[in-house]
């Protein structure tokens, strides 16, 4: 069973279209039982980086779901639910992030178009669960105009304007800028391989 965490925006509706396409069994929640008990957890994020934040906290949901992520439970983060992952966010300097990774997630800089908002190519950075099976260089679906840095953790990148992070895989946890349940056939591939994990 996926568990969608609900904090009151985001793409709920796109992301189990994507997960009954593939026949994987979910369920949303917006408790902090809900977090606890999920076998895998997805936080889908549309919007604004400190009122999902915002949001999560006021649901008592963050510390759960960072307790989840260290102690091994699968998660995947789509766009700004992978953004959450980081320290900060120039999109809202007074809130902070989970914090699992270093850095902070940077506005484009001011000569480029944003948002970001269609397909473009992404180059997997090393071998990984997440990707798996996907070729070399596909294109998927993206909509944002901030981006996460380049770290060790990065699974793919993406150009525009720079390079930055378009996916990330590190043990159990798993996140992607762009946008699976907008990106056909090869989205639908992707979230498979995260239901399969």
């Amino acid at each position: 069973m996926i568990t969608i965490i609900d904090y009151g925006a985001g793409n709920l509706r796109s992301v189990e279209n994507t997960l009954g396409a593939i026949g994987a069994a979910y369920e949303l929640t917006r408790s902090r039982e809900g977090v606890e008990k999920a076998n895998k957890l997805i936080l889908p994020g549309v919007g604004h980086y400190g009122q999902m934040l915002r949001a999560l906290d006021q649901l008592g949901l963050r510390l759960p779901i960072v307790s989840r992520l260290r102690s091994g439970t699968p998660f995947l983060g789509i766009c700004l639910g992978m953004q959450a992952l980081f320290e900060s966010s120039e999109e809202a300097p007074d809130e902070t992030g989970f914090g699992l990774f270093p850095g902070q997630v940077k506005r484009f800089a001011a000569d480029a178009r944003v948002p970001h908002m269609g397909w473009n190519e992404i180059v997997p950075t090393k071998p990984g669960q997440l990707l798996a099976g996907i070729g070399p260089r596909p294109y998927v679906y993206f909509a944002h105009s901030f981006y996460c840095p380049v770290t060790p953790q990065t699974a793919a990148t993406c150009n525009y304007s720079l390079d930055y992070t378009a996916a990330l895989e590190q043990e159990n946890v798993f996140g992607v800028q762009f946008h699976p349940e907008k990106s056909g056939p090869l989205g639908l591939k992707i979230v498979r391989n995260f239901a399969e994990l």
